[in-house]
């Protein structure tokens, strides 16, 4: 670990102090994510010089036997950054990674805040668009009714699914950890013919989500199911983001079940609380068939991520070539 402390369900209280300040609208600053991932991702974290910074690896290099650890933005207890104060914090951290041998990297920085990290170092961090990280972002009853023609294809299958199965979706709890475990284990049979870095995805996943599903109401993680005759065939578990939003962190259907998935989404969706306006489905992680399933339900905004280093450390970086800003997406503000 870089950084002195690791994500503890004891370390939720301090954690959610800052994440819950910022505005950052990104899937992974939320405490239900970074619990989730925080043996993954060897998350560890300290607040420095006012900011609590997270560090942990990414998984997009290992392939290449590369490890690269990385912080995310600094957090902000009151959602305000002082230049000044920040650029300390940053400094110290940059030490803290060269003095454990590894080059510094900031990763999953949100566009709308690149100009709070231009003011702290004017000129000096070189930004690089990072695609296999945007957060894909819905409307929450968009996925509920599936109207209209974007949604035309997935209506037809779960209208399919409707006239052809008859099934109960049930809210889950701790006491179901068992029987979810013995659903991803058989789910994750099925899925031998898949590509070997999707496929090392998903068992990172399936890793992460024991001690997940022992601590849904100690975290306040949504999870439901869906039962087929009285057998388990889909779920979906999902942590709170900010004050409108959900992120959903896993969702597993039975893909034999033609239109299953569309219920299973539109099913999780219906059953967040009302105030809940949009779901964050997370990152494709150029995943090509990931990427593809996600566009097909019409994210209504993209949150568009940028990897940040300094121009002075850019060419030991095994990063992707430089891009400039820009949006990709002309939709509304995740607000």
């Amino acid at each position: 670990m870089i950084f002195k402390n690791k994500i503890e369900l004891g370390s939720r209280e301090e954690i959610e102090k800052y994440t819950g300040a910022v505005n950052h609208k990104t899937s992974g600053l939320s405490f239900s994510s970074l619990y989730m991932w925080r043996n993954i991702n060897e998350f560890s974290w300290e607040v420095i010089n006012g900011y609590m910074c997270i560090e942990g690896i990414s998984h997009l290099e290992l392939e290449e036997g590369v490890t690269v650890h990385f912080m995310n933005m600094p957090l902000s207890p009151t959602g305000v950054y002082d230049p000044e104060q920040l650029r300390g914090c940053i400094l110290e951290a940059k030490k803290r990674f060269e003095e454990a041998g590894f080059m510094f990297t900031m990763r999953l920085i949100p566009y709308h805040l690149t100009d709070t990290l231009y003011e702290a170092f004017p000129e000096e961090l070189v930004y690089m668009s990072d695609r296999a990280n945007y957060d894909y972002v819905y409307r929450r009853q968009d996925l509920v009714e599936l109207k209209g023609r974007p949604y035309h294809q997935k209506k037809n299958h779960l209208n399919y699914f409707n006239k052809n199965y008859i099934c109960e979706y049930r809210a889950l709890g701790s006491k179901d950890a068992d029987e979810v475990m013995a659903f991803l284990d058989s789910w994750e049979e099925g899925k031998a013919d898949i590509p070997a870095d999707e496929l090392r995805m998903l068992k990172l996943e399936q890793e992460a989500m024991r001690d997940v599903l022992d601590n849904i109401e100690t975290i306040g993680y949504y999870a439901g199911a869906i039962y087929i005759g009285g057998e388990m065939k889909a779920m979906s578990i999902g942590g709170r983001l900010n004050k409108n939003t959900v992120t959903c962190h896993v969702e597993k259907a039975d893909a034999s079940i033609r239109g299953l998935y569309p219920a299973i989404t539109k099913e999780f969706c219906a059953h967040l609380p009302e105030h809940i306006r949009y779901l964050n489905r997370e990152e494709d992680m150029d995943l090509p068939n990931l990427r593809k399933a996600k566009m097909a339900y019409k994210p209504c905004t993209m949150i568009e991520k940028y990897i940040v280093n300094f121009k002075s450390d850019r060419k030991a970086a095994p990063i992707a070539p430089v891009a400039q800003p820009g949006i990709e997406y002309n939709s509304e503000n995740n607000k």
